[in-house]
């Protein structure tokens, strides 16, 4: 579609007309005079109609290219498709368990035993690929708590850190609470609400100096839902039920349920997958309204007319008007 961004600039062309039809009377008042002087005793019927060729052009080119100025800076363009900006995202910082439990054997791969690990990194991996509005951190934990990459856009990175985690890089323990405490003090606050992804097996949390209750309280404060996500069974979760006793703290569930998250148990590769659909589900990224249009700009086609047509109207009248 074809519209004119300026077209008050066409209330130029009145005066141009004007002028245009000032110079061609003066023009032909000359032209009338020449002939007299050149054929004194000719009829005045013959020399009010004089025959000179092209003797108007240079005065017809010359109004043509003010025109076209004029047509020119009322900016004419083609109009297009509307243009959908990108959707805009949020900060999703996964937190995962790289801990001896982590290295179990219990899924199943083509028929293969994989380890919970290399599930995880797998799944995972598809999923950051089809988040490319949302900002991506990732940290592991076992031990201690380490900051991967912080909330970045570069997935290409994200994924390259995926990719480095292996079970034990942080020590063999599961410090839970410095983990968390570390993923909410990166998130920045953002027009959607930041998201955790936490992936463990639920094991109790036996070391770090800042406890999963402690965490979570912040979190709530933060507004920032947490996601758990049950890699397996705790295999040593008998045992650690005296512990638990005496200083209870926050497993998955109550983490997810107190923060208006979700919590997931995974059994297998196909509750992987459908686990990071359904967060995917959840937090939806924001579709903003298109503003603009695709536009193609033609101002350029008329003011090269107009300049041809100056410059030829220009040259014909010094032509004539050299002796």
């Amino acid at each position: 579609m074809l519209e004119l961004a300026q077209p008050f600039w066409l209330l130029a062309l009145m005066p141009i007309m004007a002028w245009l039809a000032i110079a061609l009377r003066r023009s032909s008042e000359g032209l009338q005079q020449a002939w007299r002087l050149k054929h004194p005793h000719l009829l005045p019927a013959a020399a009010t109609e004089p025959r000179l060729p092209g003797a108007r052009l240079p005065v017809w080119l010359i109004a043509l290219g003010f025109a076209l100025i004029a047509v020119a800076l009322s900016q004419p363009r083609e109009v297009g498709q509307w243009l959908t900006p990108p959707p805009e995202g949020r900060d999703i910082v996964l937190v995962i368990d790289t801990s001896q439990t982590m290295s179990i054997d219990d899924f199943q791969r083509d028929g293969k035993k994989v380890e919970r690990l290399a599930v995880l990194k797998d799944v995972i991996g598809r999923f950051i690929e089809g988040r490319q509005a949302d900002r991506f951190g990732i940290i592991a934990f076992g031990s201690q708590a380490a900051t991967l990459t912080p909330p970045t856009f570069d997935r290409h990175y994200v994924l390259a850190q995926l990719q480095r985690l292996q079970v034990g890089m942080a020590g063999d323990n599961t410090a839970l609470g410095d983990a968390l405490g570390l993923a909410l003090k990166q998130l920045q606050p953002r027009k959607l609400r930041p998201a955790l992804i936490l992936v463990s097996d639920d094991a109790p949390s036996n070391s770090g100096d800042m406890t999963p209750a402690e965490a979570l309280a912040v979190a709530r404060q933060l507004g920032v839902a947490i996601h758990t996500v049950q890699i397996g069974s705790d295999l040593f979760a008998e045992g650690r039920a005296a512990i638990q006793e005496t200083d209870p703290q926050p497993n998955l569930a109550d983490l997810a349920r107190l923060t208006d998250g979700h919590h997931y148990f995974v059994r297998g590769t196909e509750d992987a997958e459908q686990v990071i659909r359904d967060i995917g589900a959840l937090e939806k990224t924001l579709a903003r309204p298109a503003r603009h249009r695709e536009v193609h700009e033609w101002y350029w086609l008329p003011l090269a007319l107009a300049i041809a047509c100056l410059t030829l109207g220009r040259l014909l009248a010094m032509r004539r008007e050299s002796p």
